[in-house]
């Protein structure tokens, strides 16, 4: 398990999952035409099934169990299903379903008595898990991992040679997302030294025998890495915010190394950093 698999949208999950549990343990109901009397009332929460026999199983349980699908999916394979859906998926259907019945909740107030606590909390927790699901999807400041990468950049496999200026992503190479160098035009490897700006920079040399060069890339989530036999194990897991070596190519799939010299398959490319 590795935290920089979860993004922001995760943390909103998680956190709305919190608010949730909490408002449990609160008045859901509120009685009204009381007077002075009120304090002195004791008004159950969502937990007392004797009183309220849906709140439970479909507000409570539903979103805290789904929020903890959505938050466990992010450590498994994406070819991991159950019944042909994601656990993420599984976790998406139960928010929604939760913030459903907690806005039904709103029409199905007692008679004598009114929206308490627990219920308004609820709702808002239910909510903003929903749009945590939802949106992480499509808004990419919510893709951005909730833990931040820190700390030094990784490091190269022993006998593996850093290539400034081209591809690793370290000390005196081009880090991603930063400016071009002059005479390099964004998205492209800065000139070596002694090249007139303008013009174009020698191609690496290929491998032997075969057109790839490798090269260092990181994944925008996390994404399994298989073993090399073409079994459906995973040997690993790459995690966003960190730095592989892409050693061979087969297909659409890259063979990638990580720091500590194990290589797999990376299936899924889609998306990747290339340093």
């Amino acid at each position: 398990m590795n935290i920089r698999s979860l993004t922001r949208g995760d943390g909103v999950v998680i956190g709305a999952a919190v608010l949730l549990f909490i408002a449990s343990f609160l008045d859901f109901y509120s009685p009204d035409g009381c007077g002075s009397y009120c304090d002195k009332i004791d008004v159950p929460n969502a937990w007392d099934t004797d009183t309220y026999h849906i709140v439970l199983p479909s507000v409570i349980l539903a979103g805290l169990i789904g929020a903890g699908l959505v938050v466990a999916g992010r450590f498994q394979p994406e070819s991991r299903k159950i019944s042909g859906l994601t656990l993420g998926q599984w976790g998406a259907g139960l928010t929604v379903s939760a913030a459903w019945a907690s806005l039904w909740t709103l029409f199905t107030t007692p008679d004598g008595a009114s929206m308490g606590v627990g219920a308004i909390l609820s709702l808002l927790a239910t909510l903003a898990m929903v749009a945590g699901v939802v949106l992480t999807p499509r808004v990419p400041a919510l893709q951005a991992p909730l833990a931040g990468a820190g700390g030094p950049a990784a490091v190269p496999p022993y006998g593996a040679a850093p290539q400034p200026g081209y591809g690793y992503p370290g000390p005196g190479g081009a880090q991603p997302g930063a400016p071009a160098p002059y005479g390099a035009q964004p998205g492209q490897p800065a000139p070596p030294f002694g090249a007139q700006p303008g013009q174009p920079a020698p191609a690496p040399a290929p491998a032997a025998g075969s057109d790839f060069a490798p090269f260092w890339f990181a994944v925008p989530v996390a994404r399994p890495l298989y073993a090399e036999d073409g079994s459906s194990s995973t040997i690993a897991e790459l995690a966003p915010g960190t730095w592989y070596l892409a050693v061979e190519q087969r297909g659409q799939a890259l063979v990638a190394q990580t720091q500590d010299g194990r290589r797999g398959v990376l299936q899924d490319t889609t998306g990747i950093q290339r340093g």
